[in-house]
Order: structure tokens, then sequence, then C-alpha cells
């Protein structure tokens, strides 16, 4: 990294020298303007807008629009003679708690580095930040402008967060904030349900910029003249419910589902109460619940136990209808074979006779 800026830590009657370092940086894909025919850079001219000159850079100077076409020109000398007490020093004015900065006011984020002999001074103040669990807001200058800052510890290294100054922030001036917008108990309960199950702690690592890697794959195919693969389109969200509830209650069985819980567990019915998923019930209710579901399967069972005895009348008719036929057959095979006999008798005395 390269140091930006030379300085030091007025701290009471201490000053400690640091060198400032700019703690972010970003990782977006740059291009030029190109010709598309053969990919020649474009470039600008500097042209005065009344004579139709190029101007050497310079030649250029600040100029501050007055209204009415006319111009306030400003040099060099005229910033020179600018008091700016703040220069060369970061000046802490004041110790406050953290939690009393509003995040909006937050701009960029520097490193202070100690320089030479200003280590043990450095560190001091560090360790005494820390323990305070403060920060210390500052006055500094830089590129020629006076900025309010705070003065934090992280990571072990004092961070210099410049600020937006009050008037800088713009006061939200909408219309739906005088419109009285009633809220109902359920949904706000459903809606706190939906931020309970999306709770988590935050980790940056977990994200990325998925566009970014995307793009930079296409130039990457370009430059070794491969195909270029589309990446794989990301799942659409469901189409919005046009019932507030509805949605409130999607979301949290999706997030609970995603989470590998029970979709229903916990979702709420319109008026606000709990409400579970009739095939959870005997496991998430209540004893009371537990002995609704065994009324209702002993009624279930009830007709098996009248369909017993019936059963077995069936049973003993069809036994009997057996021995009846049985018995019919007996007597049938019976009378053949007495008729039989009759017949031979009959034959054999009528053999005698003759």
């Amino acid at each position: 990294m390269r140091a930006i800026w030379k300085g030091a830590v007025s701290f009471g009657l201490v000053s400690i020298a640091v060198r400032l370092f700019s703690a972010t940086e970003e990782k977006d894909i740059r291009f030029h303007q190109v010709h598309r025919e053969d990919g020649g850079r474009i470039k600008y001219k500097r042209v005065c807008s009344v004579d139709g000159e190029e101007v050497k850079y310079d030649d250029i100077a600040k100029g501050y629009d007055i209204g009415g076409g006319e111009m306030v020109v400003l040099t060099d000398d005229d910033f020179a003679d600018l008091p700016l007490s703040t220069s060369r020093a970061i000046e802490v004015l004041e110790f406050v708690p953290a939690d009393q900065v509003d995040p909006i006011l937050y701009n960029k984020a520097y490193y202070l580095e100690p320089d030479g002999a200003a280590t043990k001074p450095y560190v001091l103040l560090r360790e005494a930040l820390g323990d305070a669990d403060r920060v210390a807001i500052v006055k500094v200058a830089l590129r020629q402008r006076e900025q309010l800052a705070t003065l934090r510890v992280h990571d072990d290294v004092l961070l210099l967060n410049t600020m937006l100054w009050p008037d800088e922030v713009r006061a939200p001036e909408f219309g739906f904030l005088d419109d009285d917008i009633e809220v109902r108990p359920a949904e706000l309960a459903m809606a706190s349900s939906l931020i309970d199950s999306m709770a988590a702690n935050f980790d940056p690592e977990a994200y990325s910029d998925n566009y970014r890697a995307a793009l930079q794959e296409v130039i990457d195919a370009k430059v070794e003249g491969r195909e270029i693969v589309a990446p794989e389109e990301e799942e659409e969200a469901a189409p919005g419910a046009t019932d507030l509830m509805a949605a409130l209650r999607a979301s949290v069985e999706r997030a609970r589902a995603a989470r590998g819980e029970s979709a229903s567990s916990g979702t709420s019915d319109g008026d606000g109460t709990a409400k579970a998923a009739p095939a959870a019930k005997s496991s998430t209710s209540g004893s009371g619940g537990r002995k609704t579901a065994a009324k209702k399967t002993g009624d279930d069972a009830a007709p098996a136990k009248k369909a017993g005895p019936a059963k077995k009348a069936a049973a003993k008719k069809t036994a009997a209808a057996k021995k009846t036929t049985a018995a019919k057959k007996t007597a049938a095979a019976k009378k053949t074979t007495a008729a039989k006999k009759t017949t031979a008798a009959k034959s054999t005395a009528s053999k005698k006779a003759s």
C-alpha cells in the first residue's frame, strides 16, 4: 500500500506521527471507451466554449457559477490563502460512545500507521480507546477539504472514518410519511417471525459479487479465444402474493425449509395465533392434542370391533350350509345305493321265477 497523507494525531499535548493509507478498494471491472471498428481509445480534448481552442492543463482554473452566465474564477493562490489549521494534523476533539454516531454519516475508511518513533504513543492511544469502548471525534484536512471523522480500533490498527457534515445528509421527504397506515398485530407478529427465521451472525466472507465473477469469465474467454458459456441463471423469486399475510407466511415457510426446519412450525393464522400443520398435531401439540388424536383413533377403530361378530356369524352360516349340503349329498347317495339294491333284488327274483 502507498501512503496518501502524512501528519500527526494531536491527542491533548501528545503528538503521534502517522501515515494514512486507504483501507478499502473497489473491485469493479473498469472499461475504456474505444472505437468499435478498430478498438482505438477514445480521447477527449479540453476545449474552451468561448474561443473553441484547446486549453492546456496548466491554464485550467476553478470557476464558481453565480448564475446569469457569470463565473467567478479562483486560482491556486486563492486556495492557498484559506486557513486550514488541520492541514497536517488529526485533531482529537472529544470521545463519544460508538452507538451515538449514525452510520449514515460514514464516508471513507483509512488505516493509520505509526511513523518513525511514534509506535509507543500510537499503541497507548489504541489500548486506551479499546478500554474506553468509545470513538474519537476528530477533524482532518484531506485534499484541501476539512472533514469530520472518527478514530477507532480495527484489527489492532487505528482506523480513521471520514464523515459527512450534518448538512450533507438529506432529510427523507416522502408523502407516505404523512399517511396514517395501520399495521395489524397479526401482520407485525408474522413479520417478526420472518425476521427470527432469517436471523444469523454476519459473515462477510459468505457473500460474493456474482456479476463481477461472471463478467471476468467473459473477459477471460475473450482473451483465450474460448467459447463464452453463459452462466447459470439463478432461480427467479416466486411472484409476489397480493395478500400481505399470505406473502409473509410463505416467506417464513421458505426460510425455515431452507434451514431444514419444519416449514409449518410456528406459523400464524390470520388472527396472529400460533397454528401447527395438521400432520404435526400429534407431535407438536400438548397433552390435549394427543388425547384428541387418541380419541379419533379409537372412533376409527370402533367399526372394526363391531364387524367382528358379523364375520363370526357369517362363518357359522357358511359352515352350516356346508354341513347341509354334505348331508343332502350323503342322503342322495344312500337313496341311489338302496335303489340299485332294490333293482338288483327284483332282477334276481325274476330270473328265479323263470
